[in-house]
């Protein structure tokens, strides 16, 4: 009988960085599981129970809906769990079909549920049930969702940006179609589920954080049957899941709460820079960090797409190439080619925190000269010295002796030797513990140098119900007025609102229009909140109807708090600084609709300039020219 640990490696590849079919995804998984004898790795989705509950005799009303998102957010998969519960045959739903039909009670009605698991590929003619054509089933969608006593509801699956296009070419003059087309412009730019008066959800997949995604896909990797299958069918140290064996030593590493909460952290920061990360590609991170492999060959034999599989797992430790098989580098897919690293956007994402080519003086310290520093002895031996897989093993002293000794005169010597600390900071980033992040700081090898007060500072803080912290917000407000005014202001007590004589995007403005106290001066007052997704948002109040706000993201915190560390602002982020300066204007506004349009009867000019003092606090200065 064939052993199930190698099984469970060779299906576990299908989910790591290979060219597949996008839109067969599901159901390739699926087959390959059935050829296996093993479970897909699946967990409950987070909308899983609210959408089946839509399609269940004990619903309050027959309801259509759509699910939306990027490729891999699951649409296919919930799809399914409908078809299943609606008791639609398994086998019908492994076909090519797009489209599916079946009658069933819902909220106490028979009622015929339409099924489109992929409106890209609905065929402009052929199986799609009593319906004629692609055209003619989506108007019977855009007629049922206004008609309480239509008879049919739809469950339709589309990726982003396919449906107010795929309306937009239908026949606007019927009512019922334009009606449909606005209704979904309006659910998607207001990011709302339903609107009264229709019988239509719309759920955004992409909406949903990748964080709480990764928890659940960490959650059905790690506790699969198959690791079990691998710890029994353990022969020998040398093999796979022996105790050599860098697959285990990855899978092992994995389950430790350091590395799952700093690689949690690094999701939430994307969902917090307003990226989202698919479930697919999780999994896909996942797999890819287990088996990667960063070289083509091990013990003279390839390792195929450089991912690897059991009988790879003898040569690697034979051929003393453990190492490139570290988790560490696998996460920011270190182990794949340029080209194919490029080609999925969960590493490009990862790949912009650029952890491993950022540092520190004393990071790079620890790292080259740390086993001979009597102060960073300790770290050296912590971090390197003790991880026996992927620290300071003999090829990494080679090259680090080589450097130490003049490696300049090789060029090659001195790239391999950069390399490998490119991986060891890698590695650093998930080693160093919160207890010891005062010494070093997992955010200095990132360019997200404030993350962690991003995290535990304004997150977490807001997570609680706390306020922000009176020091964070200084530094805010004092990033703030040095772009508002355009030099290096020290004010972090008050918002300063200047224009220039070109206007407010002028480079110094130095027309005082407006102050803003940070601290609560009746209804006038500058915060950080949240969005009722939990989002934080700068917020500046005039008076209780006159709050202007701004998306406070990962970036432009960061830019915020750089410039008032004194980094110039064009130096950081072209685009932060326009944010910022369009956030000015709306502010600039605000403080005008607050003011009024007052009128100077004595024919006079007034203006109130900003003048800095010899500290750099701003100063008011009233000049009045006559007329």
């Amino acid at each position: 009988m064939a052993k199930k640990g190698p099984q469970w490696i060779r299906f576990l590849r299908h989910y790591g960085p290979n060219a597949r079919n996008d839109n067969m995804y599901d159901e390739h998984i699926r087959a390959s599981a059935m050829r296996s004898n093993l479970s897909p790795l699946l967990f409950k989705h987070p909308i899983e129970d609210e959408l089946l509950a839509l399609f269940s005799s004990s619903a309050e009303s027959p309801t259509s809906v759509i699910l939306t998102g990027t490729a891999g957010d699951g649409k296919t998969h919930l799809c399914r769990q409908v078809w299943i519960q609606l008791g639609g045959d398994p086998d019908q739903w492994e076909s090519d079909d797009v489209y599916f039909h079946i009658d069933a009670y819902i909220a106490g009605e028979l009622t015929t549920v339409h099924i489109v698991r992929d409106l890209t590929g609905l065929p402009e003619t052929g199986k799609t049930g009593g319906f004629m054509t692609k055209t003619e089933l989506l108007e019977s969608f855009s007629y049922t969702i206004f008609d309480k006593s239509a008879g049919s509801v739809f469950l339709i699956a589309a990726n982003d940006g396919q449906l107010v296009d795929t309306w937009a070419r239908l026949n606007e003059s019927k009512k019922h179609i334009d009606d449909t087309r606005r209704l979904l412009e309006s659910l998607l730019f207001n990011d709302h589920r339903e609107e009264t008066g229709t019988r239509l959800k719309l759920f955004n997949l992409s909406r949903i954080s990748s964080a709480e995604l990764f928890d659940r896909s960490v959650n059905a990797f790690i506790s699969h049957e198959g690791w079990q299958h691998c710890k029994d069918e353990a022969e020998s140290d040398n093999e796979l899941f022996g105790a050599h064996c860098p697959i285990r030593h990855n899978y092992e590493i994995l389950k430790s709460n350091q590395i799952r909460l700093r690689l949690r952290a690094l999701l939430e920061l994307c969902d917090h820079n307003e990226i989202h990360l698919s479930i697919r590609r999780i999994l896909m991170l996942l797999s890819n960090s287990v088996l990667g492999f960063s070289g083509n060959e091990a013990a003279g034999k390839r390792v195929e797409d450089r991912l690897l599989r059991a009988v790879d797992v003898p040569r690697v430790i034979e051929s003393g190439q453990v190492a490139k098989a570290s988790i560490y580098n696998n996460i920011f897919g270190g182990n794949l080619t340029e080209h194919r690293r490029n080609s999925h956007d969960i590493y490009e994402q990862l790949g912009r925190f650029r952890i491993g080519h950022e540092t520190s003086n004393r990071v790079d310290n620890l790292l080259i000269y740390g086993d001979s520093d009597i102060e960073l002895k300790k770290y050296f031996d912590q971090f390197l010295t003790n991880d026996a897989f992927y620290g300071a093993d003999a090829n990494y002293r080679a090259y680090q002796m080589l450097y130490l000794e003049g490696a300049e005169d090789n060029d090659a010597d001195t790239e391999r030797f950069l390399e490998l600390l490119v991986a060891q900071r890698r590695g650093l980033f998930f080693k160093i513990p919160d207890t010891d992040s005062d010494e070093f700081s997992p955010w200095c090898l990132t360019v997200f140098t404030f993350a962690g007060e991003y995290l535990d500072r304004v997150l977490t803080r807001l997570r609680q119900g706390k306020r922000i912290e009176k020091s964070v917000l200084a530094r805010l407000t004092q990033g703030l007025n040095r772009i508002f005014i355009g030099m290096l202001v020290s004010s972090e007590h008050e918002l300063w609102l200047a224009t220039g004589l070109s206007g407010s995007h002028a480079k110094v403005s130095f027309i005082l229009e407006d102050r803003v106290s940070v601290s609560r001066r009746a209804k006038e007052f500058v915060t950080v909140t949240s969005n009722s997704s939990g989002f934080p948002l700068l917020q500046v109040s005039f008076d209780d109807g006159l709050v202007v706000d701004l998306k406070l993201t990962l970036t432009r915190f960061e830019f915020l708090s750089r410039v008032a560390e004194g980094v110039l602002p064009g130096s950081f982020s072209k685009e932060c600084h326009e944010d910022i300066l369009a956030f000015k204007s709306r502010l600039l506004s605000a403080a005008k609709q607050r003011r009024g349009e007052q009128e100077d009867d004595e024919g006079g000019t007034e203006f109130r300039l900003v003048e800095l003092d010899e500290t750099g606090y701003p100063r008011e200065n009233t000049v009045e020219l006559d007329v």
